[in-house]
């Protein structure tokens, strides 16, 4: 369907962490299709949408900035 349509589409399966048994991988479809397209082929198809922006980036907040560091322990009991 997405082939049909002129866009790239690639299958593949895409192993998960823990997974042992090479039969529970899921299939995992790679396109340069545009999303509200691809939305309506996961409800169709009951799938789900991995998008780039769901990847885990930087260590940081949601804009992939980072976060400052403390400059010293925290200290749990008061000093004697």
């Amino acid at each position: 369907m997405l082939v049909r349509g002129g866009f790239t589409a690639e299958v593949v399966r895409e192993r998960l962490a823990g997974e042992d048994d090479d039969e529970d991988h899921p299939w995992a479809v790679l396109t340069d299709a545009p999303e509200i397209q691809l939305e309506m082929l996961v409800e169709t198809y009951e799938g789900w949408l991995d998008t780039e922006d769901d990847a885990p980036g930087p260590v940081g907040g949601p804009t992939g900035t980072m976060l400052p560091l403390p400059d010293a322990p925290k200290r749990i009991k008061r000093p004697e």
